[in-house]
């Protein structure tokens, strides 16, 4: 009898450690596609927004800008909920960069702001990618 009250038990701790790894199991991988899902709404709109400040400024204030920008800060608001410090540190560093874009006709400098801006992209894409491998 004891035997049998024994293995019950051991069973019942398995079934309980079973679940509780496969729930975490299934938030871990709720958060990286989370995770990814905002990196890829942020850097979307920050290449749509880079290559449309390219040809205009923000003070345009064109229906496309407001709308750019707009699903830059919504995806970046996100990206500060879910993800670590130094991803959130990119991710500024990358808009701040972004907002300052001025049109880029036959200027050197400001062509140089353009790849600096789609350096810091590469930068946040390494940085998030990291994290979430890591998650």
């Amino acid at each position: 009898m004891l035997s049998v009250v024994l293995g019950a038990g051991i069973g019942l701790v398995g079934a309980v450690f079973g679940s509780w790894f496969t729930a975490r199991r299934q938030d871990r991988m709720w958060l990286r596609e989370q995770k990814l899902k905002a990196g890829v709404g942020f850097s979307t709109a920050v290449v749509q927004l880079i290559d449309y400040l390219k040809d205009s400024r923000l003070s345009d204030d064109g229906p496309g800008a407001n709308e750019l920008a707009n699903r830059m800060q919504e995806a970046r608001s996100a990206l500060y909920l879910l993800c670590d410090e130094d991803t959130v540190g990119v991710a500024d560093a990358l808009a701040r960069k972004v907002w300052g874009i001025r049109p880029t006709e036959g200027m050197p400098e400001r062509r140089a702001e353009y790849q600096e801006a789609l350096e810091l992209l590469r930068g946040f894409t390494r940085r998030l990618r990291q994290e979430i491998a890591g998650s």
